[in-house]
């Protein structure tokens, strides 16, 4: 019912740049929270941003000032910029997404992406 397809992501060095973007399709009612999580090596899947409906953000203290989140509602996408990236920072990044669908009613789906690997070279 509802489908997230990320793209962005790949091998860079170290305060180079790079630009996340997961886009949200099928039959969508309203999408809540957007999301950025991220797992690196031997660690646990951790909040990196998050951005409400209403364009709240929250930013781990890793990565604020750094690191970017932000929404187009007309595009249904969320993306983030990421810069001055470090070695620390590689690691899977998986969208996730709040979201109800007209297949399924009012119910909330908590629905991730496939994750996209992001590389940072020193």
């Amino acid at each position: 019912q509802v489908q997230l397809v990320e793209s962005g992501g790949g091998l860079v060095q170290a305060g180079g740049s790079l630009r996340l973007s997961c886009a949200t399709s099928g039959s969508i009612r309203s999408i809540d929270t957007m999301a950025w999580y991220r797992q690196g090596p031997g660690k646990q899947r951790q909040l990196v941003a998050r951005i409400t409906s209403g364009g709240t953000t929250y930013y781990a203290d890793s990565t604020k000032g750094r690191f970017t989140i932000s929404r187009d509602n007309a595009k249904n996408t969320v993306y983030l910029q990421m810069n001055s990236l470090k070695p620390e920072d590689t690691a899977v990044y998986y969208c996730n997404v709040r979201a109800t669908s007209f297949a399924t009613g009012s119910r909330y789906l908590d629905v991730w992406g496939q994750g996209t690997l992001v590389t940072v070279s020193s």
